[in-house]
């Protein structure tokens, strides 16, 4: 220890000689040159930062680094500056590296890397203290909100340098907030945003972020969910029958009806009409046996809340038995008539039936054609087929020819 405090005054006795040897001229004007380079450096507040000055030429000189108030950390490999914080990292003939740890507010500044050259030759490094903002406060007007309301959300960060920037996240989408920047007594910075927006049913349970940005954090935000009542939605269900509705047949109806707060029951009735006496009606469910035509019309299923009611119709057409009268699909919801059409497989059948008479008609002219083949005698052949034999049939034939009227001339 004795060795090393000898070695320590003697370093430092040797820096007062040095500087006084130097020129005062030199002495008060550095040079900033580019033989001797370093990095300015950003820190979180709290962690190390590292300061290194490096010389790319070096003819033996001196290297030394001071503080912002230019007093001296390091002369060479000796720290006269009584910090324990400051650590030799790294000495040589090209580099000087010094560490600082737990870094703070009052570390911030700009560092010198002198080189004792004549003139003295400087590199700057400015180091940076980053303070994470504190965790961010969300808070919203309303807790609990009415469909097409609006409401208004503000986030704030407190005490970051620099000043942090907020965003807003509903879901999936990002929504646009307005910021507000404050600067408060001790250098530190504020940050709020305030966001408004107009909700709807689809965004009840859906979270809405308040994202925080900043160089010394990342990934920082809190989160609300959001709670939207709205009036019920309903829908009615066929449960039977899956196809069209006949007569004699029953029929079964579901109603669901969807909302917040949930609606406690379900109402059905039959518009400018009365429920069929026999129909049964249990909870959400409507059952009518034995459909005949006097059941047609729209029933409707009605459910309310606090929020107000919503209603689903159901149109019913009772169709007939026979499948002759088999009409198209037909949509009960749509509330139209219900024309019939032809059955296609009547369709069918006659189309079958034409095509065969044409295939049989077809069939008999051929056949009658065939038999009738040949018959046909040129007028030379007329009086042949009634000889005895060959040569008295020549002789009729070629008879034919004196039989006929002789060409006369006449002259005068």
């Amino acid at each position: 220890m004795a060795n090393a405090g000898c070695v320590s005054l003697a370093t430092i006795l040797f820096l007062f000689i040095f500087q006084a040897a130097l020129p005062q001229g030199a002495a008060q004007i550095p040079v900033v040159s580019q033989n001797l380079v370093t990095d300015n450096v950003s820190v979180v507040e709290g962690e190390m930062a590292i300061i290194s000055c490096r010389v790319k030429d070096n003819d033996d000189s001196v290297i030394q680094l001071l503080n912002p108030n230019r007093q001296t950390i390091y002369f060479r490999d000796v720290r006269p500056l009584k910090d324990a914080r400051f650590q030799l990292v790294n000495f040589s003939d090209n580099e000087l590296r010094v560490s600082l740890s737990n870094v703070s507010l009052s570390d911030e500044g700009r560092y010198v890397c002198q080189l004792y050259t004549d003139p003295p030759q400087e590199a700057y490094a400015d180091i940076t203290v980053l303070v994470p903002p504190g965790s961010p406060i969300i808070d919203a007007r309303d807790e609990v909100l009415s469909e097409g309301n609006e409401t208004e959300m503000t986030c704030t960060a407190m005490s970051s340098k620099p000043a942090a920037t907020i965003r807003w996240m509903k879901g999936e989408k990002e929504l646009p907030g307005k910021p507000k920047v404050e600067l408060t007594y001790d250098r530190m910075y504020t940050v709020t945003s305030r966001l408004t927006f107009t909700v709807d049913k689809e965004d009840d349970g859906v979270p809405v972020a308040c994202i925080v940005d900043h160089p010394a954090v990342k990934d920082f935000q809190v989160q609300k969910y959001l709670e939207v009542q709205y009036k019920p939605e309903v829908k009615i269900m066929v449960e039977f029958p899956q196809g069209l509705t006949r007569e004699g047949e029953n029929l079964e109806l579901t109603c669901q009806a969807k909302g917040k707060p949930q609606p406690q029951r379900v109402n059905w009735v039959k518009v400018d009409d009365d429920v069929p006496s026999h129909a049964v009606i249990t909870g959400a469910d409507l059952y009518i046996e034995n459909l005949n035509k006097s059941y047609n019309g729209t029933y409707r299923c009605v459910a309310a809340n606090s929020l107000g009611e919503s209603y689903d119709d159901y149109i019913l057409y009772v169709y007939d038995t026979a499948p002759s009268t088999e009409p198209a699909a037909h949509d009960s919801r749509a509330g139209e008539g219900a024309p019939r059409t032809v059955d296609h497989a009547v369709i069918g059948g006659v189309v079958a039936v034409v095509v065969f008479a044409l295939l049989c008609l077809l069939i008999v002219l051929g056949r009658y054609f065939a038999r009738h083949k040949g018959t046909y005698f040129t007028h030379e052949a007329k009086g042949a087929d009634d000889a005895a034999d060959a040569d008295t049939a020549i002789i009729n034939a070629e008879g034919g020819h004196t039989n006929s009227d002789e060409k006369k001339e006449y002259y005068i």
